[in-house]
């Protein structure tokens, strides 16, 4: 017989952990259940290649979580070390030129100085838009999304509104033309939409590659010490340490109840755990609403709207251990960054991924998300086997402490 929890949270990534933190908290009682073998979901750190090299399997980066309440809200910060690169970013061209991103706003508009002065204006111009509008942003991205309605009314009661539309919708590459002159600066904008999964010509790659750079600029480009991993297993620690629980190696085949409300999961054992009070989701939508909920809790109508869910592109990423640094043509400086995005300029950025695609295009490649949907299918014999194997290619950075 299975004990009753207030929650039961499905899924152990971070912002699962997140969740179950605050609930237990709040004094409720908390099971999380993960299907894979660790906690961590996308902030999983695994030896992919030679022992003592340690690969972010998803995600790599610490950015939002420096602008984030949470790690100081629940005492996180004495449980990893964060690496405080003094480049955060830069942009090696094949020539041998680099552009980089500092600390110091100041070094940064000199570098880009170097290719354009009224870039290194308009930097400069981009950074203080971001510092006047920082509170709002972060509240905003820490907070329920508006309905489009309430985001409609924002936009028409200022008078720059529909040009703060226009640009969260416009591209990287319209942007960047509109807005800088050296193809250098162009280029450094177009990484930057690019490592947040924004091609040249997607819309919203414009805001995307603003919101980062200046994420960068203003909060650096942190790392973790030995992996993102050290995250959840710190929110994991925080949530046992205030009654919560969690069980590894366990499947969520169903999510029990009726149209009005959940009441439990039943795992793919067969086990059936109650909750008296709520289920929370940490899976992706789709595999939520198919698989976990189903049409006898939703209805049939919602099931099919959901069947055409798209998922964005794929990301192939090879994990390699090295004998030493990577040696740029830009010299020793290019070393001493945290992340360096080796392309000449926006569309020799955007041919070299369309060439990739060609070259695998006879490879079976998804998302994370999408993989998280194949082992499920896989374990309940439904879906292609090997799905564990194709998620190994995903986020670049090895560290070897």
């Amino acid at each position: 017989m299975s004990h009753s929890y207030d929650a039961i949270v499905i899924g152990a990534g971070h912002n699962g952990l997140t969740c179950a933190c605050y609930l237990a908290k709040a004094g409720l009682k908390v099971l999380v259940l993960e299907q894979y073998h660790t906690v961590g979901g996308m902030t999983v750190t695994e030896e992919e290649t030679l022992p003592g090299f340690w690969s972010d399997l998803h995600a790599s980066g610490y950015q939002l979580a420096n602008l984030s309440p949470v790690p100081h809200e629940l005492d996180l910060l004495d449980r990893y070390e964060l690496i405080e690169p003094e480049i955060p970013f830069s942009h090696a061209f094949p020539n041998g030129d680099i552009i980089s991103v500092h600390r110091d706003v100041e070094r940064t508009v000199g570098d880009i100085a170097r290719y354009s002065h009224k870039d290194a204006e308009t930097w400069r111009a981009l950074m203080n838009r971001f510092l006047a509008q920082k509170h709002a942003i972060t509240a905003a991205m820490f907070s329920p999304p508006p309905s489009f309605p309430e985001a409609a009314t924002d936009f028409a009661k200022s008078p720059a509104g529909m040009e703060a539309y226009r640009f969260s919708m416009q591209s990287v590459r319209s942007w960047a033309n509109q807005t800088l002159e050296a193809e250098a600066t162009k280029t450094l904008f177009g990484s930057f939409a690019t490592f947040l999964g924004a091609s040249p010509d997607d819309a919203g790659g414009a805001e995307l590659g603003w919101l980062f750079a200046s994420v960068l600029q203003n909060a650096g480009n942190n790392l973790v010490k030995g992996g993102m991993h050290r995250v959840t297993l710190a929110l994991a620690e925080h949530l046992q340490a205030h009654g919560g629980e969690i069980r590894t190696n366990a499947l969520v085949e169903k999510i029990l109840g009726d149209a009005k409300r959940a009441t439990g999961v039943r795992l793919a054992s067969g086990e059936e755990i109650p909750a008296s009070e709520l289920v929370v989701s940490n899976v992706d939508p789709n595999h939520l609403v198919v698989d976990l909920l189903g049409s006898e809790m939703l209805g049939q109508e919602i099931i099919e709207k959901m069947e055409h869910y798209e998922w964005g592109d794929s990301v192939f990423v090879m994990f390699v251990a090295l004998q030493s640094p990577v040696a740029y043509k830009a010299g020793p400086a290019a070393r001493q960054i945290c992340a360096c995005s080796p392309y000449g300029t926006v569309a020799r950025l955007f041919r070299a991924g369309l060439s990739a695609m060609s070259r695998w295009r006879t490879a079976f490649c998804a998302n994370d998300r999408e993989l998280e949907r194949l082992r499920y299918r896989s374990q309940q014999g439904t879906g292609r086997q090997g799905a564990d194997e194709i998620c190994r290619l995903e986020c670049p950075l090895c560290y070897h402490w």
